[in-house]
C-alpha cells in the first residue's frame, strides 16, 4: 500500500494526500526557484521533517521517563547550496518548556539525534542542533 498520493496542481504546486489518514500537505516551489512560496517547499518539508522526527522520538522517550514536553518548540532553518541545488545545512533550535535534571537532558538530546530522518539524510548535510532548556 502506498504511503501517499501526490497530485501536480499546476503552477509549481502539489497536493500530497497521506493514504491512511487522508490528511493533506500542499507544497509550492520557493520564491528563489520560480515559485509562489505560498506553502512549504519540498526542501522546507525535508528540513521540517528532521525537527518533527526529533521531537517525536524525544516525546516517546520523555513519556517513558514520565516527562511532559508539551509546549516546547523548535525553529528550523534550511540553507540551500548550488551546483547541484540541494540542502547543505539544517539548523534547529529546540526551546524546551522544561528544565529536567542533567541526566534526563542528556538522554533526550541523544535520543533526538537518533531519529530515523536524521539517519536518512545524506551525511554531507550539516546539522546544527541546539537545545535551550527552560
Amino acid at each position: 500500500m502506498a504511503t501517499s498520493k501526490i497530485t501536480y496542481l499546476g503552477e509549481l504546486r502539489t497536493s500530497s494526500i497521506h493514504v491512511s489518514s487522508n490528511s493533506e500537505i500542499i507544497s509550492d516551489a520557493p520564491l528563489d526557484n520560480n515559485g509562489k512560496g505560498e506553502a512549504f517547499s519540498p526542501t522546507d518539508t525535508v528540513a521540517n521533517a528532521l525537527g518533527s522526527c526529533m521531537f517525536t522520538v524525544m516525546g516517546i522517550k520523555a513519556r517513558d521517563l514520565n516527562v511532559d514536553l508539551s509546549g516546547s518548540t523548535a525553529e528550523v532553518t534550511k540553507i540551500m547550496g548550488t551546483e547541484p541545488r540541494r540542502i547543505t545545512e539544517i539548523h534547529i533550535t529546540f526551546n524546551m518548556n522544561i528544565n529536567p535534571e542533567d541526566k534526563t537532558k542528556t538522554i533526550l538530546e541523544r535520543t533526538a539525534n537518533t531519529c530515523p530522518v536524521h539517519y536518512s539524510l545524506h551525511p554531507d548535510i550539516k546539522k546544527e542542533i541546539i537545545f535551550n532548556w527552560k
